[in-house]
């Protein structure tokens, strides 16, 4: 390591903390700790299940957007006032931590392991005639659309607990997805669940709270994840989680009451929706605030970081989508224009350094 340069150790190489590792590497002597090998760009992993080749741009390695830094492939299991222990025994010393391990998510580590489970979960929706999605949040409802559109021959079932779907935004863009959906011939069922607990390999009859039956080749399970939390409880920061185990931070991003250490992404207890371009935004706040604080910036020049109102648009296949804008609720191709076409992808690859277009080899 150079000498004299600060060390700044990023855990998680999700959307947030890939961002922050990658600008600031010429700043400091950065460590990013993930468990895997490469970055994936979240919301474009549900059209990866039904068009596979487009993972070979939405999913790339670490290690081609930080050439300047350190990976250590690995969960994080204690974090003390100087330093940081991963699972594989790796201790790493900090001069800035950043806390990004957003939700426990089980992926394979390697990229073509990852790539394999998309071309996987492809022949599996294009071999069943019949297909049940449980879950209708925003991962259910685009599994749902990318599905219906791609393959309007399917019979989709959508069974969900709640009494409407999306229910992380309001009931103007549920009603407008739900008239959406059935107009694609997807069967919704709200207010049941199904309980998978006891599925066995090549069962097709499922049933649901309700006692309904329903057939189906396959099923996929798109309820919500845990948070990426649950080991901080065992660390000194266990008070500085709320009761949901999110961790409380301050205006400027940083875990409350503490100089060094940060905290971004879904994994903090901000008051708005949990979204990849808000985690971008909250990555952006903080790699502000550690290059003013690495040159040894005054306090009071560092960045603060906003709520922002309830901001949201789901995708419904590749040409439509649903945004609910502050004073305005839409569906259809303007805000499919805007996302559901490209999703971002080349936009975020280009953020990351990346040409937009070229895959890796």
């Amino acid at each position: 390591m150079e000498k004299g340069r600060k060390r700044v150790v990023i855990l998680g190489g999700g959307v947030a903390g890939s961002l922050v590792a990658k600008s600031l590497q010429f700043q400091a002597h950065v460590t990013l700790v993930d468990p895997k090998e490469y970055f994936e760009i979240p919301w474009a992993s549900l059209r990866s299940m039904v068009e596979p080749s487009f993972a070979e741009r939405s999913v790339f390695n670490h290690r081609e957007y930080l050439t300047n830094g350190d990976i250590v492939m690995s969960n994080a299991v204690n974090v003390t006032e100087t330093e940081v222990l991963t699972a594989d025994g790796h201790r790493t010393t900090y001069d800035y931590l950043v806390i990004a391990t957003g939700h426990a998510d089980r992926v394979p580590k390697s990229r073509s392991e990852r790539l394999n489970q998309f071309k996987e979960d492809n022949q599996k929706i294009k071999s069943a005639h019949s297909i049940l999605i449980v879950g209708g949040g925003p991962t259910g409802v685009e599994l749902a659309g990318e599905i219906a559109v791609d393959f309007p021959d399917k019979k989709i079932t959508l069974v969900h607990k709640g009494s409407r779907l999306l229910e992380f935004i309001g009931a103007k863009a549920a009603d407008k997805t739900l008239t959406w959906l059935k107009s694609k011939n997807v069967v919704v069922k709200l207010e049941q669940s199904v309980d998978l607990s006891t599925f066995t390999d090549g069962q097709k009859m499922y049933q649901t709270s309700n006692e309904e039956t329903i057939e189906a080749d396959c099923h996929f399970l798109c309820i919500g994840k845990p948070l990426g939390s649950a080991w901080l409880k065992e660390t000194m920061l266990k008070n500085d989680l709320d009761v949901q185990g999110r961790v409380k931070v301050d205006e400027k991003l940083r875990v409350k009451g503490r100089s060094n250490i940060f905290a971004i992404g879904d994994i903090t207890d901000i008051p708005e929706i949990k979204q990849g371009f808000l985690a971008h935004q909250q990555a952006e706040v903080v790699v502000k605030n550690l290059k003013l604080m690495i040159k040894g910036g005054r306090e009071y020049w560092t960045e603060t970081y906003k709520p922002h109102s309830a901001v949201a648009i789901v995708s419904l296949g590749r040409k439509d989508a649903v945004a609910q804008l502050p004073f305005l609720t839409i569906i259809g191709r303007i805000p499919g224009f805007l996302k559901s076409g490209d999703l971002f992808v080349g936009k975020t690859r280009k953020q990351m350094g990346l040409n937009p277009d070229i895959v890796q080899a």
